[in-house]
């Protein structure tokens, strides 16, 4: 360990703005520990969602007062078990498709940050069966169809609760085989996600569906620990800011996973079905329409 008759004897000149702040330095001394970085602990896995809502965040805090910086775990985690390190103080903010269950059990940062796009649902199909679906004109079409999805998603009450049936399976992959076998006729996907599950199913004959499009409010939040309501304002704040600054928008359209999703779609020319989302609570600001993407927009 160096001592203080180890240091070198020679020591180099110092200009002006060093020895500014060196001066500053020895002024403030331990003052400058109060005004640390804050650290808002996150855990990212290699889901593209995860790196978008991390980019996100750090969005938000260029327009937060303080110096905050994220710091990212790397653990594979479940959501569960991330909901779990929440309320344990082991982790600050992390992300969830948000439902009133969800909402009563941690504090949400209303800002969706996906513009809703989550619930614009294609359906993965058997392209043999496209022709059934080019018959689909209105909503009494779209109800002779069956619906595939994992048991205890939410999905199932929104499909459930606007009069479509919904075939269940309590494994994710057997949804793939089971389309492909003709146990139901579409299983529906948000639009970031069909393109990544065909590619990892390369055995099976599926397809995305050429023209139709559910679409229904499903937010995509921010979450806190319901004992820091202060930073999830200062959060929120700091995206109202970003979006009403331009920021945010063009974070969101500029991200490859949001690009390669709307150009993939081709959302604007799909016959949209608006559906009902019993799911949601009513604080969901359904009236800020400037959170929320709308095929207009395209």
């Amino acid at each position: 360990m160096l001592s203080l008759f180890s240091l070198p004897r020679r020591i180099p000149r110092l200009g002006p703005k060093a020895l500014r702040g060196l001066t500053l330095t020895l002024l403030l001394g331990g003052s400058l520990t109060a005004s640390a970085q804050t650290a808002l602990r996150v855990n990212q896995t290699d889901h593209p969602l995860d790196a978008y809502a991390v980019g996100a965040l750090r969005i938000a805090l260029e327009y937060i007062e303080g110096d905050y910086e994220v710091e990212v775990g790397r653990d594979p985690i479940t959501q569960t078990r991330a909901i779990e390190r929440l309320e344990a103080d082991q982790m600050d903010v992390m992300w969830l498709a948000s439902n009133r269950e969800v909402e009563e059990q941690l504090l949400p940062i209303r800002f969706p940050l996906l513009k809703g796009l989550l619930g614009y649902r294609i359906f993965i199909i058997n392209p043999k069966r496209q022709s059934r679906f080019d018959q689909v004109e209105d909503f009494e079409d779209l109800k002779q169809l069956t619906f595939g999805q994992g048991a205890g998603w939410p999905d199932i009450k929104i499909l459930e609760s606007n009069g479509l049936e919904v075939i269940t399976t309590s494994k994710y992959d057997n949804l793939f085989y089971m389309v492909e076998g003709g146990r139901f006729d579409a299983f529906p996907r948000g639009v970031l996600e069909p393109w990544t599950e065909l590619a990892a199913h390369p055995d099976l004959p599926l397809a995305v569906e050429d023209n139709l499009v559910l679409v229904y409010k499903l937010p995509f939040y921010l979450f806190v620990s319901p004992d820091k309501p202060e930073l999830a304002q200062a959060i929120h704040d700091g995206l109202d800011q970003a979006l009403a600054a331009g920021r945010f928008d063009e974070y969101f359209y500029g991200t490859d996973m949001i690009e390669d999703a709307l150009t993939r779609s081709n959302l604007k020319n799909r016959r949209p079905f608006p559906l009902e989302n019993p799911t949601l609570t009513e604080e969901t600001p359904l009236e800020r329409e400037e959170y929320w993407l709308t095929l207009d927009d395209l």
